[in-house]
């Protein structure tokens, strides 16, 4: 009998080792840009990016948030659309649904308030006065949000995904993108994950199964050569 699959493979190589092969060596043609796009920026607030103040909080690559300004303000200079997503819940969490019942700490996802200290944007983002924002309750930017349409209306035919996590908002907004039918783009300094193994395995499906995993200076290069 000749084996035409695959049994699981374990054979010691750690996630980063996995994602820097699959970089090096694509098996896969890429999506590729369209002709307008858009930057989604995931969850850039406090419980998720001051690592001083919160537990919840990570951090991946110290240039990661200078890196999403610089996108952000080319694509903005670009009539470009830019999104910034937060997560929060009402007072008594009724809106978190089962994702907020597995526990119950002053941490839990479900204990972020509307207009707390954990919901408020990183000090150190920049958002235009027409970035579009909004308050998601779920994994995913596109979930029961305005996003859908308002990438319809714009006519952006790519989206340009950074935040965090790499394993949790992240992932899920691509593979929605993917499923809306959006080129998606994601650059690898602009995510950030609590773990290397979390972020390098999770950067390794995107690229294999739902997007260009790139880095940043490509999406840089793309909007400085458009007109």
């Amino acid at each position: 009998m000749v084996l035409k699959g695959t049994y699981m493979v374990s054979d010691g190589r750690t996630a980063r080792q996995i994602f820097d092969e699959v970089m090096a060596n694509p098996a896969r043609r890429k999506f590729g840009f369209g002709s307008k796009i858009a930057v989604i920026n995931v969850d850039f607030q406090r419980a998720y990016t001051d690592v001083e103040a919160f537990a919840t909080a990570y951090e991946t690559d110290p240039r990661q948030i200078d890196h999403v300004n610089k996108i952000s303000a080319l694509a903005r200079a670009k009539d470009m659309p830019v999104v910034w997503t937060r997560v929060a819940y009402k007072a008594d969490a009724g809106d978190a649904g089962i994702w907020g019942t597995r526990t119950n700490t002053p941490d839990s996802l479900q204990n972020i308030k509307y207009e707390s200290e954990r919901h408020a944007y990183d000090p150190r983002v920049i958002i235009g006065p027409d970035d579009l924002q909004y308050t998601k309750r779920m994994p995913s930017a596109f979930f029961e949000t305005q996003l859908a349409s308002y990438l319809v209306w714009h006519k952006v035919d790519t989206v340009v995904i950074t935040g965090g996590s790499t394993s949790g908002c992240v992932r899920a907004t691509a593979v929605d993108a993917l499923s809306h039918g959006y080129r998606t783009i994601v650059p690898i300094e602009t995510c950030a994950d609590k773990h290397e193994s979390y972020h390098f395995a999770n950067l390794t499906d995107l690229q294999l199964k739902y997007a260009d995993v790139e880095p940043v200076q490509v999406v840089i290069d793309w909007l400085e050569a458009r007109p």
